[in-house]
């Protein structure tokens, strides 16, 4: 049977798309219909369009508003909080359809500027645009963090106008650098975006949704088994959250001998490296990512590396005392000075926070624990791995879809959807330019100190790596943290000067984050068959008005709560992202990369990293080559070298559980149950 199928036109067509050993693509599983190549895409998104639903009804735009409005807001409210409270996207998902059902049973059908206020029932493409609009509310901006750390650290308090314009020319070239790259990172089927598979399965379940991807499993409904999960994990979580918290780090052997050091420090959970394993939490399981939607090889890769960084590398170089590790704890994000206490960056500032070079020799020197250390490292081969993983295996990929338009592709979604009409690129080209210029007079009216040669610097940074990032996450559900070339560039570039290097990271690496995160939900539309230019303007207008609400949030929580962003604030609004913030701002603006990796320092043997990067995608590579079946093609060195991304504060309790559910689920399962599989796995 899978010898016909290889020999079909269907699987032919396929198979000569792609042009790269696509780890996802199971040909014992291809399909004859035409339908997605890859089963769980099948099992959650309809190979079917209805183009009479509606979708761009006023019902959308003042449900969508709402939500952006209250999400903002109340997220922005919180964020400052410690411990912080959101409200994610699935609350919004499963509110806005009740809400949706309330206003098509009870709201009268008036007209207003021509346009029905409520156009009947509550379609699925309605329900996926608010929800879409209300997501861009679901996390801060984060231009607000920075905006917030110039405030607390240096005492800059801009107007309203400067943080408008630095806020939205940070989010908006995001969504035009996504837009142009859609070609890329959407329209080939290959770019399956697993996150948004659970996310379409979720609004198919809502709905009743019936598509024949879902496949003939029989047994309980997917509502039904839903609702069933649901129940039963809320149940649970209040024994490791409430009842017996021991279970949620459950370091067994360290009951065993409590004072024993070496066993702590190797099977500890807070500051060791966790070879205790067992966890009842599943927030602790997840902690890293769900476990339940990324495929099985990236977290073999991860797993692999996790096992060779984390259990085999950092204690090696512990024990050996390199970098002086043996005098600090084993894995921790503290910096430290050379006396082991915490580095106390305010003897190493003048009191307009510049560097001061006298007093910082005076002092001491940064120290990090050996798992922050090691991270660094494992940065730096991930910036140049990802840039040699990227023209091996998907160059060829890159180059047809430069060529190919929406009617040309393979993929039956991708056809569904060259039936409407598509967002010209000149219209993300207007919104870069207009951006850009916002950007350039941000910099130049107020004193940022960040010159503008150093903003394009910073937007090429993000333009350059943008799509082998986002190739990457959008076949393994992983995203490389590349935020180091940025804060590495820019302390070379601009040292002692932790303003700038506040902004320039935001634009040279949060850029980047905000165009694969509308890379992510163009895709959902895709998926969901969401007309392209309704998609744009919601896009839009939730982003310039969710940005807009955050700041003025912001502006009314610095003005009226006292104390704010203080460590002894009575309400716990003592604003913990805005401290990582003001610390990186000191450890890569004032002190500066060159007095950690240049020649002489402590951890300038951490640039080989660089070289080791570019260097071992070749291996699996040329395997790839040599034996094309072979398991090996599968590796992954960014993935690898990303792995420790979490760590520290994660551990083996997180790594080591996710892993193993990953090869129950996504391995064992998927192989000898996939009808049930796709039914009720996504």
């Amino acid at each position: 049977m899978a010898n016909k199928l290889e020999d079909s036109p269907h699987v032919q067509e396929t198979i000569t798309d792609f042009d790269f050993d696509d780890p996802n693509l199971d040909l014992k599983h291809v399909v004859e219909e035409d339908d997605s190549p890859y089963p769980e895409v099948r099992s959650a998104v309809s190979n079917t369009d209805d183009l009479g639903i509606p979708v761009s009804t006023l019902r959308v735009y003042l449900m969508g508003l709402f939500w952006v409005i209250l999400t903002s807001g109340l997220n922005q409210f919180l964020f400052f909080r410690y411990p912080s409270i959101t409200i994610p996207v699935p609350v919004v998902q499963l509110l806005s359809l009740f809400m949706g059902r309330t206003w098509a049973n009870f709201m009268p059908n008036w007209l207003i500027f021509g346009y029905p206020l409520n156009p009947g029932p509550f379609t699925v493409k309605e329900h996926v645009l608010v929800t879409i609009m209300g997501s861009a509310g679901a996390a801060a901006a984060y231009a607000t963090e920075i905006i917030a750390a110039q405030r607390v650290y240096y005492n800059i308090k801009y107007n309203f106008g400067y943080q408008w314009m630095f806020v939205m020319s940070t989010q908006m070239i995001g969504f035009s650098m996504g837009g142009i790259l859609r070609r890329f990172l959407v329209n080939p089927p290959s770019m399956i975006w697993p996150i948004n598979l659970v996310t379409c399965a979720f609004f198919n379940t809502l709905h009743s949704q019936l598509y024949a991807g879902i496949g003939h499993e029989g047994g309980v409904s997917r509502e039904r088994f839903f609702f069933l999960v649901c129940m039963a994990a809320g149940l649970w979580y209040f024994f490791p959250g409430y009842i017996f918290q021991a279970l949620s780090y459950f370091s067994w052997v360290c009951w065993i001998a409590p004072n024993n050091i070496i066993i702590n420090q190797l099977f500890g959970y807070v500051s060791g490296l966790g070879m205790s394993v067992i966890t009842f939490d599943w927030a602790q399981i997840t902690y890293i990512s769900s476990p339940l939607v990324i495929p099985w090889h990236a977290a073999a890769n991860i797993g692999t590396g996790f096992v060779i960084w984390f259990w085999m590398v950092v204690p090696y170089l512990y024990y050996t005392n390199t970098w002086y590790s043996k005098y600090l704890p084993m894995s921790t994000r503290t910096p430290y000075d050379n006396t082991g206490a915490a580095y106390n960056i305010s003897r190493i500032i003048n009191a307009d926070a510049s560097f001061n070079i006298t007093a910082y020799q005076e002092y001491s020197p940064i120290f990090l624990s050996t798992t922050f250390a090691l991270s660094y490292g494992l940065s730096f081969a991930s910036i140049t791995s990802t840039l040699m993983h990227a023209f091996l295996f998907f160059r060829k990929q890159i180059w047809i879809q430069n060529r190919r338009s929406m009617h040309h592709q393979v993929d039956i979604h991708a056809r569904l959807m060259a039936k409407y009409k598509q967002v010209p690129e000149w219209w993300y080209a207007v919104i870069f330019v207009s951006m850009f210029v916002i950007g350039v007079v941000s910099i130049e009216l107020w004193h940022t100190e960040l010159p503008v040669w150093a903003f394009c610097l910073s937007l090429a940074i993000a333009f350059f790596f943008v799509i082998p990032v986002g190739m990457i996450q959008a076949t393994t559900n992983q995203q490389i943290a590349l935020n180091v070339i940025s804060e590495l560039v820019v302390g070379y570039a601009l040292p002692g000067l932790p303003i700038p290097m506040m902004l320039f990271k935001t634009w040279g690496y949060i850029t980047m984050i905000q165009a694969l995160d509308f890379a992510l939900v163009f895709k959902l539309g895709h998926y969901m068959k969401i007309p392209p230019r309704t998609m744009f303007w919601c896009q839009i207008l939730a982003t310039m008005v969710s940005g807009t609400i955050q700041l003025g949030v912001q502006a009314w929580m610095f003005s009226n709560i006292p104390d704010i962003c203080s460590p002894t604030q009575q309400d716990g609004f003592i604003c913990p992202t805005t401290e990582v913030c003001g610390t990186a701002s000191f450890v890569w603006g004032v002190i500066g990369p060159q007095r950690q990796f240049s020649s002489g320092q402590v951890y300038h043997g951490m640039l080989i990293f660089f070289l080791i990067g570019a260097l071992c995608p070749l291996a699996p590579w040329i395997v790839s080559l040599k034996w094309p079946n072979s398991f090996l093609r599968h590796v992954n060195f960014p993935i690898i070298f990303n792995s420790m991304s979490y760590i520290p504060p994660a551990s083996a309790f997180n790594y080591v559980p996710w892993t193993v559910i990953a090869f129950i689920f996504n391995y064992v399962i998927r192989r000898r149950h996939l009808s049930w599989w796709m039914k009720l796995q996504l």
